[in-house]
């Protein structure tokens, strides 16, 4: 076998041996990216979901119902609560819970320490007059990413930017008659020739002079929003919507605007009213008292 020949086998082998080590995890090399290509856009949804907060208030105790029926949807009262809250109530006898509001029980009688709505004792299936243990746990809304659309891909996602290199233009020849350019000044490209830097700071002092002197303008002072804080009034939760509507029509003949919300929490489905936004904090503390003026006492300012 002569020299050439044994060149050619052994160019053969090493080209061979780099084929194999393209794809050494023994995947088809077909199915490898090409080159260029990106993995697919993904995009992740925000949700709010809601959240126990133990830490605000947690309460096992026994729950009463009178019996009566009262207003404001589904609710709790505890002697110890500062804020009204948003809570899930639980029933362990039966496993049965709803979410609702938490109130100061502002007497507190002998027996139960947990007033309960006629609502919510509907919803937890509590006999008139017969004392449960109930479980109350107040509530945060927290946004989280939604785990179903995080791995979902985005529709018509842009290619990635190419590279574009920087090429630099050929000169061009001379035009039939044109003039040539005119030489650089002799020492124009020796450091210091000119003494550009200097004009340049000369011309940036005067500036910054000149600007110092002239009178100032006072800075606009920024607008006060009109409803800082909580601008909403909320009238109640309810476990049946037909209550909701019922309160918000009891609002709408008294001039008072509304808005039922439909909420889902733990795969149970509740109403909220609230009513507003009130333009300030006087609006706001004006909107309160006309509404519990209206036989809802257990309304409250929230912020959404």
């Amino acid at each position: 076998m002569t020299g050439s020949m044994r060149w050619v086998f052994a160019l053969g082998a090493a080209l061979t041996m780099a084929g194999c080590q393209l794809t050494g995890d023994g995947a088809d090399p077909a199915d490898a990216p090409k080159e260029g290509a990106t993995p697919a856009a993904t995009s992740a949804r925000i949700v709010e979901r809601d959240v126990e907060a133990p830490e605000v208030f947690s309460a096992n105790d026994t729950g009463l119902w009178d019996g009566r029926p009262s207003l404001g949807g589904v609710w709790v009262a505890h002697p110890t609560v500062k804020d009204p809250e948003r809570v899930i109530i639980r029933n362990p006898a039966n496993g049965k819970f709803v979410i609702g509001a938490l109130f100061r029980r502002e007497r507190e009688n002998p027996g139960p320490k947990l007033q309960v709505s006629s609502d919510a004792a509907a919803a937890l299936d509590m006999l008139a007059g017969a004392p449960t243990k109930l479980s109350v746990v107040a509530l945060r809304r927290e946004e989280q990413a939604d785990p179903a659309a995080a791995t979902a891909p985005v529709k018509d996602a842009l290619p990635p930017a190419e590279d574009i290199a920087a090429t630099p233009l050929a000169s061009a020849p001379p035009r039939p008659g044109a003039k040539p350019a005119a030489a650089p000044p002799k020492g124009a490209g020796k450091p210091g020739a000119g003494k550009p830097g200097a004009e340049i700071a000369a011309a940036a002092g005067a500036a910054i002079a000149a600007a110092e002197a002239a009178p100032q303008k006072p800075a606009a002072t920024p607008a006060k929003p009109a409803a800082a804080g909580k601008g909403l009034v909320q009238i109640g939760i309810f476990s049946q919507e037909a209550n909701a509507k019922r309160a918000a029509d009891q609002l709408k003949k008294s001039g008072i605007a509304s808005t039922i919300r439909t909420e889902t929490a733990k795969g149970k489905t509740f109403w909220r009213v609230v009513a507003g936004p009130a333009g300030s904090a006087a609006d706001r503390t004006a909107l309160l008292t006309k509404i519990k003026g209206l036989g809802f006492p257990d309304a409250y300012a929230v912020s959404r």
